[in-house]
């Protein structure tokens, strides 16, 4: 088992000043981001490499949202978050990385013409949410289950208006599908109406195809 460091902020009387330092990002993410539309946001693992074939895949879907006229927003490093930069440069659309630092894994790819580094989880959610019309998932890892119910859960609860989340691959996302609907529902948990918040794609084509019924450019 892999040692893991934490990047902790001490809690002291000093506290407050952090404020200053969460408003920089918000105001930064704001001035950057506000001209970029359509936009949609793909999320994935940052541990698939070139050649695999979600990376490919990922990169494929990014280049034909891009001819479609939409800007890729990813997390800003490797993995699928470089494939869908990849893919908005070769497509011609904004290209689009909002980093996080981290004491592992991540690290700015170079396919990404907009960076912003955070250092703050939630205010790189809002960005997220706040500058797509459309989220795409990929296969990954606690970050983008993070992501995919961060908006699943605003968008049950009517703080944001709702917008397509789309999960590509049938045979990754289709058990949490399932548990969703005969776990989650069967209890009562959540509303009959829940599980159809997000849709289940497998090729480009498709996720192309649901974004432009609902986000035209």
């Amino acid at each position: 088992m892999r040692e893991r460091q934490y990047v902790i902020d001490a809690m002291t009387i000093q506290d407050s000043w952090r404020l200053f330092k969460i408003l920089a990002e918000f105001v930064e993410g704001f001035e950057i981001l506000g001209d970029i539309y359509p936009a949609v946001s793909i999320f994935g693992s940052a541990r698939v490499r070139p050649g695999d074939p979600t990376y490919e895949l990922t990169v494929e879907i990014a280049k034909k949202l891009a001819h479609n006229g939409y800007n890729i927003i990813t997390g800003g490093g490797p993995g699928i978050m470089e494939a869908g930069n990849k893919g908005a440069r070769e497509g011609g659309a904004r290209s689009v990385g909002l980093n996080i630092e981290l004491p592992m894994e991540q690290e700015a790819n170079p396919y990404a013409d907009v960076r912003i580094n955070f250092k703050y989880f939630f205010v790189r959610k809002v960005m997220f949410v706040k500058y797509a019309q459309a989220y795409v998932a990929m296969p990954g890892g606690y970050g983008t289950l993070d992501e995919v119910f961060e908006a699943l859960t605003l968008i049950q609860t009517r703080r944001i208006k709702p917008f397509p989340i789309i999960l590509v691959g049938s045979e990754y996302w289709g058990g949490l599908l399932h548990w969703m609907r005969h776990t989650l529902l069967a209890r009562g948990l959540i509303s009959p109406e829940d599980p159809d918040l997000v849709m289940l794609a497998d090729e480009p084509d498709q996720v192309v195809k649901i974004i432009k019924k609902y986000v035209i450019v």
